[in-house]
């Protein structure tokens, strides 16, 4: 979308009739020049209307993360702020990491339609079909060294569970990094640093939420372990708004985390936690298992497990499967 296209639609987001004189004298432009971006804004799939003597209204807009349809009502100060969109591009985390290279601020956002390449955790693929999902890296800046930031994907999967509770949803938190919906996977987080030597230089927090997407859609990899926000919702989920709600949590969250540690919002965390009292089985970064109960978390963000040898673990990092309830 064009700076000048954008322009004419924010002008037509409060839905009133605004008559092309109006649009062409506070732009700058020609009527006739309003009526060439309007056109190129039906082409894109906003539903303008026309009509003699009141101008044009915005009647509809296309099923896109776009940052003109994202930005208006935003509630962030910096989240979502500088957006890019991508209609395909093979990895968010990539182009963000790149960006975040070349100077990005911290809250800059990468989205995507659709990706070719996601991944998530422990080199995983995530199914990124094109228009049903949301597919979004985000640049951070934290002032503090490497060994300190994993709480932050906890941190990150707390503001993924309330934008999804917001919608009348109960999701449930596990660690670390998912967020499930009767017992299935209907978001990840994958976090990615760029480190120099003792002090993070930014890092990139990547997160899929299966938002539309049907479940007999999914690879038959995952079809038994995914699921969608609208197939518990019983409706669609509005991906802006969406989009929108996520922000806001993301920056009220990760900045409560960056100023007081992991502590700050551990209580939050936990009042949503259903995993202590859970069999577990964690399969560690050197290959290692560990079987037990889990107990809880710690102010790092460590999982506490009890073994069944009677033995009390902290799992830093690793893979965890949770047992049935009730096995």
């Amino acid at each position: 979308m064009s700076t000048s296209d954008a322009a004419i639609l924010a002008a037509l987001q409060g839905g009133a009739w605004v008559s092309g004189g109006e649009l062409a004298r506070a732009h700058g432009v020609s009527r006739a020049a309003v009526a060439k971006h309007v056109a190129a804004l039906r082409r894109q799939g906003f539903a303008v209307a026309a009509a003699p003597r009141r101008g044009y209204r915005l009647e509809g807009a296309p099923d896109l993360l776009l940052p003109s349809l994202v930005a208006p009502l935003l509630a962030t100060r910096r989240f979502g702020r500088a957006l890019r969109h991508h209609e395909r591009c093979g990895s968010t985390n990539d182009d963000a990491a790149a960006w975040a290279r070349a100077g990005a601020p911290e809250g800059a956002v990468v989205v995507a339609e659709a990706q070719e390449q996601g991944r998530g955790r422990v080199g995983r693929s995530w199914h990124s079909p094109p228009g049903e999902n949301l597919y979004l890296s985000l640049v951070l800046r934290p002032a503090r060294p490497p060994h300190l930031v994993p709480p932050l994907t906890l941190a990150a999967g707390l503001a993924v569970f309330d934008a999804c509770a917001a919608r009348g949803l109960a999701p449930a938190l596990k660690w670390p990094n998912d967020v499930l919906l009767g017992g299935r996977k209907a978001s990840g987080i994958l976090v990615e640093l760029g480190a120099e030597a003792a002090r993070v230089a930014f890092l990139v927090l990547g997160i899929g939420v299966n938002l539309n997407v049907d479940r007999a859609s999914f690879p038959e990899e995952f079809r038994d372990q995914a699921t969608s926000l609208s197939s518990h919702a019983r409706r669609r989920i509005d991906r802006v708004a969406f989009a929108r709600r996520l922000y806001h949590h993301l920056e009220r969250t990760l900045d409560a985390c960056a100023e007081g540690g992991f502590a700050v919002v551990r209580p939050r965390f936990e009042a949503r936690f259903r995993m202590p009292g859970r069999r577990v089985r964690v399969l560690e970064l050197d290959g290692s298992q560990i079987a037990g109960v889990a107990l809880g978390i710690d102010d790092d963000g460590a999982l506490r497990v009890r073994c069944d040898d009677g033995a009390e673990v902290r799992v830093v990092a690793g893979d965890v499967t949770l047992a049935k309830e009730g096995a």
